[in-house]
């Protein structure tokens, strides 16, 4: 007996052999993200709810963390490790008067985040280093000596 489920090309999951006039869940979803919004969601606000964006990258002695966040200080960032949790936080108070502005689409501008993450237990804490730099703060996480990943090697048999 298999499960599977044949989907047609517009994605719905209805029976391409039904003659009922149902629209798919595919064409429901569809119409709802396609309508115009109500004004509530284009006004010119900005939630807070967006965070930035983050690059991790390791390497065989380190862990890399790049984050873009533009327009800040590197005195507005606070960051905190304990127990293996490293927290990433800001909270600014737009002091430029920005209330007669309007804005036809604004989409940065953090007024406050955190982003936390677990540390790998071959991270070596005692050595995190954090800059800022044209927009991205960047954190490097070395890792502890016996965690490096050694380079090969051939063993001779005696």
């Amino acid at each position: 007996m298999s499960n599977l489920v044949n989907v047609p090309k517009n994605g719905g999951l209805s029976n391409t052999n039904s003659n009922t006039s149902f629209p798919t869940l595919s064409h429901w979803i569809d119409d709802i993200f396609n309508r115009d919004l109500p004004s509530v969601f284009t006004t010119n606000f900005n939630t807070g709810i967006t965070l930035p964006k983050v690059n991790i990258k390791e390497t065989a002695d380190d862990f890399k963390v790049d984050m873009a966040v533009p327009g800040l200080k590197k005195s507005d960032f606070h960051i905190d490790l304990d127990n293996q949790l490293l927290s990433i936080s800001t909270e600014t108070k737009d002091e430029n008067d920005q209330k007669d502005e309007s804005f036809t689409r604004r989409e940065f501008g953090y007024s406050s985040f955190k982003r936390t993450f677990n540390l790998p237990e071959s991270v070596d804490e005692d050595k995190i280093q954090a800059n800022y730099h044209d927009g991205i703060l960047s954190i490097l996480l070395p890792k502890k000596e016996e965690a490096k990943q050694k380079p090969a090697r051939t063993i001779k048999i005696s």
